[in-house]
């Protein structure tokens, strides 16, 4: 019996789409049925001010798996409990959060879930 067996590779460098927003934005791929996003916020960005007029919540909604490339990335979750995500980190993020970036380096996150709908 034969097995036939394909990759797929994708690229950053030539999403299949890309969304804007105050302050940053988001790059998807879609790799064998999986969005998949790249996040580049850049100083000055906060969920609540620059992504909460497009998601029309009080709070980000979108669960994210994420990894932390570059920056520093504060998190508030609806209980009051929070966080900084830092380079090297993987974050599992439930909905009912905020964000902002610390400091002035962009931060850079991958996320494989929560993209598809992120800033829509």
């Amino acid at each position: 019996m034969t097995h036939t067996h394909t990759y797929e590779q994708r690229d950053f460098a030539s999403p299949d789409e890309t969304r804007t927003f105050e302050h940053g934005q988001m790059e998807l791929v879609k790799v064998q049925g999986a969005d998949i996003g790249r996040l580049v916020l850049h100083p000055g960005w906060r969920w609540s001010n620059d992504v909460k007029p497009l998601a029309g919540t009080e709070l980000c909604e979108a669960p994210h798996f994420q990894y932390h490339v570059a920056g520093t990335l504060h998190v508030v979750m609806a209980d009051g409990s929070e966080f900084d995500a830092v380079p090297g980190q993987v974050t599992a993020l439930p909905s009912g959060h905020d964000a902002w970036v610390v400091g002035d380096e962009d931060v850079v996150v991958i996320d494989w879930w929560g993209a598809s709908n992120y800033a829509k």
